[in-house]
């Protein structure tokens, strides 16, 4: 009988740790995302103007948009310094570093002069700035993955559903960012869009209290009661696990350069070359934001119940066909159908997004996990995410056309579902065995 009440105990702790983890995963990664989401909306919309003035306009965006980049660029860079300390010293202590670096980070863009006031250095102060954001996320989503999924069933289990919240975090991030410049940025041309930067100190200081509450991962832990830590876990899952690597990054193409075309560059398209109002588009976003939260952890559960490999390749193909639906329904300038094409791209785009970080988590073994998962994450952002709206830019200045960036977004579908197909589905393995000490 005290046996038995000592196990209901200790599950009962297990069920608490697993709450508590996926609500940290999805408040940290809400935080982060939100910075980091925030910036690109401003780069898209007042940046230009304020840290790049040009007599040419495109030229102005695509500077904006440049440092922009640069915060993707940054993002494998994190990937390698965090995933080295998340596979070596554990994955809580290492997501605390990575939140109060990007709160850090963000709260000092809000207090950058601008051209008008110390000429070219805002916009250098600006892009280092976005390098350390962009460092800080690319250690953040790897552990908050590990976080939720590794306090989950071991085998089988709700391991997607569970994945997805870490991925809540986007749409959480990107409809407080969309919030909070259409709150703020009106009160004042000066100091209206600094307030949402400088709110992210507060913000990080809520997700730390919430992250020093949760206990380190089983799986983590049992890596280091086996003594089974790697010296130099980064360089060990690159030769390991290349091929992971690559197709895990390759697997976010059709995912995230739409992604960032259907947030940050329509904001450019719709207001620029279609003629709506700002806040007519920032309305359309929110609510295409809203929508994913429900939609985001749906296609995780799905992926539960029909297989994660076998779903992404759905998502992939559905971004291929939806490319050339998109455009045309942006182009009619019908405000309904514009709002219905901001609006059903998030779905759309869910049914990929997902189940994405547990098909990736599951692509490495345990010890190797956190370095290998955000380096095939994070080299998309490279690859895909980051120079997504910069080519729209260009697609579009140059053919005069939509159906150009169609075609391209169409491309990337067709990647990520090559990946899906050659990238092996681990759902079936025990999470917390080594798989190169697995038997068949």
């Amino acid at each position: 009988m005290a046996e038995d009440q000592r196990l209901d105990a200790t599950d009962q702790q297990k069920r608490q740790q697993v709450v508590r983890a996926v609500v940290a995963s999805a408040v940290g990664t809400s935080i982060e995302w939100y910075d980091f989401f925030l910036y690109g909306f401003a780069a898209s919309t007042i940046f230009a103007e304020l840290f790049f003035p040009t007599n040419d306009p495109t030229t102005g965006l695509l500077l904006a948009l440049g440092t922009y980049f640069g915060g993707f660029a940054a993002r494998p860079i994190g990937a390698a310094i965090f995933g080295h300390y998340g596979d070596r010293i554990g994955r809580k202590a290492t997501l605390i570093i990575t939140l109060m670096t990007m709160g850090i980070a963000t709260a000092l863009v809000g207090l950058v002069p601008t051209y008008a006031q110390i000429g070219i250095w805002g916009g250098i102060l600006l892009t280092l700035l976005r390098l350390l954001q962009g460092i800080s996320v690319g250690g953040e989503w790897g552990g908050s993955v590990l976080l939720a999924t590794e306090w989950g069933k071991t085998r089988g289990g709700r391991r997607g559903f569970l994945g997805s919240w870490p991925q809540f975090g986007v749409p959480v991030g990107l409809v407080l960012g969309y919030l909070a410049l259409q709150v703020f940025q009106p009160l004042d041309p000066y100091w209206g869009w600094r307030i949402p930067f400088l709110l992210s100190i507060v913000m990080a200081a809520v997700g730390l209290y919430i992250r020093l509450g949760i206990l380190e991962t089983p799986v983590f832990t049992k890596v280091l009661r086996e003594n089974k830590v790697e010296r130099v876990p980064v360089r060990q899952v690159i030769v390991k696990n290349w091929r992971e690597i690559a197709l895990s990054a390759l697997l976010r193409t059709g995912q995230q350069a739409p992604f960032y075309i259907f947030t940050v560059f329509i904001l450019t398209y719709a207001t620029r070359t279609l003629g709506f109002e700002a806040s007519d588009v920032y309305l359309y976003v929110i609510v295409a934001g809203v929508v994913s939260l429900f939609t985001v952890p749906f296609w995780g559960y799905i992926s539960d119940v029909v297989g994660r490999r076998r779903l992404y390749i759905i998502g992939a193909a559905a971004m291929v066909i939806w490319s050339f639906i998109y455009w045309p329904l942006l182009d009619t300038r019908v405000p309904a159908l514009v709002f219905l094409a901001i609006v059903a791209a998030a779905p759309i785009h869910d049914i990929q997004y997902g189940p994405q970080a547990t098909f990736i988590a599951e692509s490495f073994t345990g010890r190797l996990r956190y370095s290998g998962a955000s380096l095939g994450y994070q080299l998309a952002s490279v690859t895909a995410g980051g120079p997504a709206p910069l080519i729209a830019v260009w697609l579009y200045a140059t053919y005069e056309s939509s159906f150009a960036i169609a075609v391209y977004m169409a491309i990337c579908g067709l990647i990520s579902v090559a990946a899906a197909y050659a990238l092996k589905d681990r759902a079936h393995m025990d999470y917390a065995v080594e798989y190169d000490e697995a038997g068949p």
